[in-house]
């Protein structure tokens, strides 16, 4: 099964039991989903959902933030749990110290030295760790390898 598939299995679970807030989340991805099938003509395999859901927590992750500096914990309440909801969907992140390893390994392969190189090296990362990584944390592994 799918992981769109997945996702429409479960809001018809939430359906049933009347769980508002999990299907309100649900309704939302899926909708996102749709918006990007329908925006580029194309039928989305699962590394393009992981990709969605990745997009859509980082949008959480900034309201959560602009929130608490608002003093709205009643709105970045609501933004956390829709985040444990998205995060279902995610497959097992990497450790902290798998992200490192895996980029020093890239790094080492590209030959990259120094900050000019953060473009490639990212491309080449995001390529390998894509879904399977935060790419915040990536990244400043990233700027740590290509610093030392």
């Amino acid at each position: 099964m799918s992981l769109k598939d997945q996702i429409t299995e479960d809001m018809k679970t939430a359906m049933r039991a009347r769980d508002s807030e999990r299907l309100g989340t649900i309704r939302l991805l899926l909708a996102a989903l749709k918006q990007k099938e329908v925006d580029e003509r194309l039928v989305l395999d699962d590394v393009a959902v992981i990709a969605i859901v990745d997009k859509l927590i980082k949008q959480r992750k900034d309201s959560i933030e602009a929130f608490q500096k608002a003093a709205r914990t009643d709105l970045a309440d609501k933004e956390a749990a829709e985040i444990v909801v998205l995060q279902a969907y995610l497959p097992v992140r990497l450790s902290a110290e798998e992200v490192t390893a895996a980029v020093k390994a890239i790094v080492t392969e590209l030959g990259a030295k120094g900050p000019g190189d953060m473009g490639k090296v990212m491309g080449a990362v995001k390529a390998q760790l894509a879904g399977k990584a935060d790419m915040s944390q990536v990244s400043a592994a990233v700027k740590a390898a290509l610093a030392s």
